[in-house]
């Protein structure tokens, strides 16, 4: 039932894209914002509380509406599993942006791309070149389809079903919304929030990770994944862009001569910095760079179908 239910799920997506400003989200940023107006006195058993709060407030009727379809009959359970997935999932949330991106470049119209880089990642792109564009067009893209796409196969293929398909989105948005830069100066209301997806991402991160290489560069994307994760802050997204540009030979992160702004704050010895600081395997990002990404994304998704389907056929013979 599970590969069956991305399946159509993905079809449908294709078909009719769900906005990214549809009702489920709009509900969502809202009860996020109202918990975060109630709870945030600026302690960090607050943000417990209402991230508790938040994830039960939509995990509990997905798993009540799941055991009612479950005891209605496989078809309700199905529409009920395919309804789940084609929310939670984002194959086409930002895609448009990507390959407007991709266009522009591709026509020379520089100004056009970093309005649209500014427009998707909500920062100052004024001032950035084509490589400087493309690559943080393509981090972007690694990032937001793992966490919009591979995050949600991965616990959905697990005991939880459709219920953690949906804890795993709503963890990752109070881990994005409750830490944003504006959230600084009560910064301990959202810790647990990202402490709790770091967790609850750890084993979908290096799978996507793992994926990337399988259908890219298999040596030179585990190559940079042992020896560049640590130029991102963020663990995560570190593994998952340094096997994502060593499987397609494209140098992501900060240039060297930046390596200080993307350095851990607690690295804790010189070489450790010094080690980072090298220079990743691969090419400048370019516009042919966006073009590897598709190929990327695609050839990691069917590869997650077909482990989705070999494992549904387990469970069938088992």
């Amino acid at each position: 039932m599970t590969f069956f239910s991305i399946f159509f799920a993905l079809l449908i997506e294709q078909l009719k894209p769900l906005r990214a400003d549809n009702p489920v989200y709009a509900g969502a940023r809202a009860l996020a914002a109202k918990l975060e107006g109630s709870f945030n006195a600026g302690q960090a058993h607050h943000g417990r509380l209402a991230w508790v709060l938040m994830i039960a407030a939509f995990t509990i009727p997905v798993a009540l509406l799941y055991w009612i379809s479950v005891k209605l009959g496989p078809l309700a359970a199905l529409i009920v599993n395919v309804g789940v997935v084609y929310v939670t999932l984002g194959f086409r949330h930002y895609s448009h942006f990507f390959t407007s991106i991709q266009l522009a470049l591709n026509n020379g119209d520089e100004a056009t791309a970093r309005s649209l880089l500014a427009e998707w990642t909500k920062r100052d792109t004024a001032g950035m070149d084509v490589s400087e564009v493309a690559r943080i067009a393509v981090e972007t893209a690694l990032v937001t389809t793992h966490r919009n796409v591979f995050g949600v196969f991965f616990w959905i293929l697990t005991p939880l079903g459709p219920v953690g398909a949906v804890m795993y989105r709503v963890a990752e948005y109070l881990a994005r919304i409750w830490n944003e830069p504006k959230m600084a100066e009560r910064e301990e209301f959202g810790r647990f929030a990202a402490q709790a997806f770091y967790w609850i991402d750890w084993i979908p991160a290096r799978l996507t990770a793992a994926a990337f290489a399988v259908v890219g560069n298999f040596e030179d994307a585990i190559y940079a994944w042992r020896n560049f994760a640590g130029r991102w802050q963020d663990e995560a997204i570190g593994i998952i862009l340094s096997a994502g540009g060593g499987a397609m030979g494209i140098r992501l992160g900060a240039p060297v001569e930046n390596a200080t702004d993307v350095i851990p704050a607690d690295a804790g010895t010189v070489d450790s910095i010094n080690i980072e600081t090298e220079a990743p395997v691969g090419e400048e990002a370019s516009s042919r760079a966006l073009q590897s990404t598709v190929g990327l994304v695609w050839r990691a998704l069917l590869l997650w179908m077909l482990l989705v389907l070999l494992l549904s056929i387990a469970k069938w013979l088992g």
